[in-house]
């Protein structure tokens, strides 16, 4: 049963208008925001399975499955014990390519080491509400102290890699712009940690073979585009400078030498990229709106939306659509403004968009196309 959404910071309407793109004529979208469950504690990510169901993570450290008419499962059995501070805990979650066949699931999370703590990545199968079989396949190293940038989302790549963001872990002292640690990168690896032969330092011995890309600050989105295959993310500045990018193997993405933000106590950063000899983001917001999740919608319920690319919004508190044209961003629409904060985005099975809101009582949320009265 669809149960239709009633919660203040929605005004209690059952449809919405867009507010108009920047740079473009006024296009109105409405649509239908529906309640399809509640009660999770500060969910973090989702994965849409085959059948409709969606696996969910709670930082606390639970993973939870939701069928499609809203029924909660009971908390998932042998996920890995996490670091629930801060920013750190139960995290993203994706499916293995072959999940249909293998029932394989992958989680991310901050994996605890005394006071200490740093980026893992575990996979295991997924058989009658627990996980079995569960191996570590990635480990960020050194684990370091303090509860923020974690990174960690997850994006299988056509060629069945995996794609891994990585925080710098709240270090300014250029860690970043090394290649010989894994704070600030983009990691690929084999679904069972092994590296691929043609990573851009897989064959440099003072380099980490994992490495993608490097010179990030912290990556809360990471989606493929579905008709070119690339990665793209978008991560946190400092005060301003949220960046998208889209990371080619072996390039310098500038963190911390090179930012459109500022420092928290307002030094300064260089702004040029491409001066410095790194990478110029295709799109970056100042004042900050804190991207989380991100998702191209390729489904067939909302015609006008479809390659457009989502992301939710932390301390914008909104869903923003954006249209590109090729690595070009074109339009900037955005979506239940002054609402609240949104962690992931995603699209379900049935090609509606999926929203988890970034609450102790977090909601996942629907939208599909307004229905006519």
């Amino acid at each position: 049963m669809r149960i239709q959404l009633k919660i203040l910071f929605f005004v209690i309407f059952a449809s919405f208008t867009i507010s108009p793109p920047l740079h473009a004529q006024r296009i109105q979208t409405e649509f239908d925001v529906r309640l399809v469950a509640e009660g999770l504690q500060f969910p973090w990510g989702m994965a849409f399975m085959p059948d409709g169901h969606v696996l969910v993570t709670e930082k606390i450290g639970r993973l939870r499955m939701i069928s499609p008419d809203g029924r909660v499962s009971e908390p998932i059995k042998g996920v890995p014990a996490v670091f629930a501070q801060q920013q750190g805990g139960l995290l993203d979650v994706a499916l293995d390519p072959d999940f249909s066949k293998n029932r394989v699931i992958y989680l991310s999370y901050a994996e605890p080491e005394g006071f200490k703590a740093g980026t893992a990545v575990a996979r295991a199968e997924l058989k009658d509400g627990s996980l079995e079989n569960l191996k570590v396949i990635f480990r960020q190293l050194p684990k370091t102290e303090g509860g923020v940038h974690f990174g960690s989302r997850l994006a299988f790549a056509p060629d069945g890699n995996l794609f891994i963001t990585l925080g710098d872990r709240g270090n300014y002292l250029e860690e970043a712009q090394q290649t010989d640690n894994y704070f600030g990168k983009i990691i690929r690896i084999r679904p069972d940690g092994s590296v691929p032969a043609d990573n851009p330092f897989a064959n440099d011995p003072k380099a980490k073979p994992e490495i993608w890309s490097y010179g990030h600050r912290s990556v809360q989105g990471a989606a493929i585009h579905p008709k070119t295959g690339e990665l793209w993310i978008h991560e946190h500045g400092p005060k301003g400078g949220d960046e998208i990018n889209i990371p080619k193997p072996g390039k310098n993405y500038g963190w911390p030498k090179a930012s459109y933000g500022v420092h928290y106590d307002l030094t300064p950063i260089k702004d040029e990229h491409a001066e410095q000899g790194f990478e110029e983001p295709i799109h970056h917001w100042t004042p900050s709106i804190a991207p989380s999740g991100m998702v191209f919608y390729t489904g067939n319920l909302f015609p006008g939306w479809r390659d457009s690319l989502f992301a939710g919004a932390l301390v914008g508190r909104h869903v923003t659509r954006l249209t590109h044209d090729g690595n070009t961003i074109r339009n900037e629409e955005k979506l239940l403004m002054n609402t609240v904060r949104f962690r992931d985005v995603e699209q379900g099975t049935d090609g509606a968009l999926y929203l988890l809101t970034d609450e102790e009582n977090g909601k996942l949320l629907k939208l599909t196309p307004k229905q006519s009265q």
